[in-house]
């Protein structure tokens, strides 16, 4: 597994990616109504390409194949974070987590901050991020429940 920077040519199988993670993951947290909000059945009701190319969006590549990626702000927010159903616990979140956080530090940034889903909140809790609050937040009509969580950097590295 390689981790890399996004490129023009891996937006489908990042749209297909985060499609089926919310559909086959977070359904696990999430009523079927939630996850339809969150993922419509138009996979491209989000720009992939204008907003990876606008972000520091790292990608976990596999023989070939995107098996994760997430995407670092200049602000030092992370928004969108997924890994493959298929590579779920198998170290490739923490992979793309390391390499946002070392740019996160390049930047001379001081903290992260996410809205984590349900789903989501163990892992970053596990990188070292706090909850700072419960929300609740609108999706295409539907109330979802997520997490403000942050991580002050060190930057003494």
């Amino acid at each position: 597994m390689q981790i890399r920077l996004f490129r023009a040519e891996d937006t489908e199988q990042i749209a297909n990616l985060f499609h089926d993670t919310v559909r086959k993951i977070n359904i696990q947290d999430y009523s079927w109504k939630q996850v339809i909000a969150w993922s419509p059945d138009d996979i491209y009701f989000r720009n992939w390409l204008k907003i990876c190319s606008s972000r520091f969006t790292y990608v976990a590549e596999k023989d070939e194949k995107i098996i994760g990626f997430g995407e670092l702000e200049a602000d030092g927010h992370i928004d969108c974070f997924y890994c493959h159903h298929n590579y779920q616990r198998q170290g490739v979140g923490k992979k793309i987590y390391q390499a946002i956080e070392t740019k996160a530090l390049k930047l001379n940034l001081t903290r992260l901050f996410t809205e984590a889903s349900i789903t989501a909140k163990p892992f970053f809790i596990n990188q070292g991020f706090l909850v700072i609050k419960e929300q609740q937040v609108t999706r295409r009509e539907k109330i979802f429940i997520n997490y403000l969580m942050e991580k002050v950097l060190s930057t003494s590295i």
